[in-house]
């Protein structure tokens, strides 16, 4: 595990306008700053201090300091932040600087490790530092915002005290058996146990994995061959992800792509253009030519059948969408967004005639669009962004947990499952055997018992400078 005593430095993550932070921590905090920075500083100065690095007697560098005394920072420790604009060649430079003066070149996670363990968060708070800065998606960082705000802390953590009042209870009860005092009755520990045994099983079904909100939402692109699912692809993407001609069957394998939306950031893929026969039971009008057909068409009813929101489209000049029809029955994904496409194509009459006429044969509306002219684009993207800020919003109701999380949970639950079945047995004295290690399972994801190896573990997954 790292030794808390030495003095730390690393390159925070750059800023989007290209200043830089460097962090320092340690006891020696203030009198490594004070070999480099001018003015020189006390160890009760606090906020933001401006003035300049010195690297050597020749190089100045106009920097702020933001001050953080022992006690009132992020790590519990001594903590400057050096802001300044710079490039790579010169932040290197004043790292190297400041590892000469004797500072130790910080571990992945070292930051938020001294913070855990001078009691500045609990181990649960601080593995949501981590997935806060590894989020990739709303839906991620919603959870995680969860877990650091101490959603799982509170709820175990009152759980915990109730299982040790039972254990004092039942303690008490047995040191003082030959007396016949009873300090609670077995009924009544019993009813007070699967109170608490409801409260974590509660937590579990009512929370998200950070394992499972790993993958970003699905967005796939549906619909005939030639429908203009791949003109649709770029402009939704904003570049040439996929080949566009008018040439039949030009896309054969899932092409992906990743949209940032208004609201949010989602993958969208488009492939081979499904071909179906008049009942639909087929996946084309006749046996595909060869092998690469077929697995195209698997692949493609599976990658759509799978998707949080499909985008089924129609060609709107087509004359003859029989084909459609049966296309759209293969479909089985509960949101899909009906387009019709390629409506540069038609004058405005046309365009409110034919689909007028497919929403009436589709029996649903149809947005209209083109992917030449981006008409209809902003509007598609509302009406994709709806469904999956709603799914999100279900899904990130509950409590995020990790898989160790979990663990610490569901053995908890089992010790108190066992606890009720030994106090129906009048054994007393497993029962409180049992309470300890459910307590000892739920302490486990704050702060005690925690062993060294796991507290590596976690702490390895950040990046230097967190």
């Amino acid at each position: 595990m790292y030794d808390s005593s030495d003095t730390i430095v690393a390159v925070s993550s750059p800023t989007p306008d290209k200043s830089v932070i460097v962090r320092v921590t340690g006891p020696d905090t203030i009198e490594k700053i004070n070999l480099l920075f001018l003015p020189k500083i006390t160890k009760s100065k606090k906020g933001i201090v401006h003035g300049s690095l010195h690297l050597d007697d020749d190089f100045q560098i106009a920097s702020a300091l933001y001050l953080f005394p022992e006690g009132h920072s992020y790590t519990g420790q001594a903590l400057a932040e050096i802001h300044f604009w710079s490039n790579p060649a010169l932040t290197e430079a004043l790292v190297a600087r400041l590892l000469a003066c004797g500072l130790r070149l910080a571990e992945p996670g070292e930051f938020t490790a001294r913070a855990y363990l001078n009691g500045k968060m609990d181990l649960a708070q601080a593995e949501a530092v981590n997935k806060v800065i590894t989020s990739s998606n709303r839906l991620q960082l919603t959870a995680a915002e969860k877990l650091l705000a101490g959603r799982l802390t509170k709820t175990t953590a009152q759980v915990s005290k109730e299982i040790l009042d039972i254990l004092s209870l039942l303690e008490a009860g047995m040191d003082f058996s030959e007396e016949d005092i009873e300090f609670i009755s077995s009924t009544n520990a019993i009813e007070r146990l699967k109170y608490a045994k409801d409260k974590l099983q509660h937590l579990l079904a009512g929370s998200i994995s950070f394992e499972a909100v790993m993958d970003l939402p699905a967005v796939g692109i549906a619909g005939a061959v030639n429908a203009g699912k791949s003109s649709l692809l770029n402009r939704l993407l904003g570049r040439q992800r996929s080949i566009v001609s008018p040439q039949r069957k030009t896309t054969r394998d899932v092409l992906t792509g990743i949209v940032e939306s208004a609201l949010n950031r989602y993958v969208i893929f488009d492939c081979a253009g499904l071909v179906a026969d008049l009942s639909g039971v087929a996946l084309a009008k006749s046996e595909p030519q060869d092998k690469i057909d077929l697995i195209a068409q698997q692949a493609a009813v599976e990658a759509l059948n799978s998707a949080d929101v499909v985008i089924f489209c129609v060609d709107v000049t087509k004359e003859d969408i029989t084909e459609d029809i049966s296309i759209r029955q293969l479909i089985k994904s509960d949101t899909v967004i009906a387009v019709a496409t390629k409506a540069d194509l038609l004058d405005e009459h046309q365009l409110k005639k034919q689909t007028a006429s497919l929403e009436n044969i589709f029996g649903t509306k149809l947005l209209t669009v083109s992917s030449l002219s981006g008409f209809g684009i902003d509007n598609l993207s509302a009406s994709i962004d709806l469904p999956i800020s709603g799914k999100d919003s279900e899904r990130a109701a509950g409590v995020a947990l990790t898989a160790r999380h979990k663990q610490s949970i569901t053995e908890a639950i089992e010790n108190l499952d066992q606890t009720v079945d030994q106090l129906q047995k009048d054994n007393n004295e497993v029962a409180a055997m049992l309470l300890r290690a459910a307590c000892q399972s739920l302490a486990g994801l704050e702060r005690e018992h925690i062993d060294e190896k796991i507290l590596d573990n976690i702490f390895s997954q950040f990046c230097i400078g967190k």
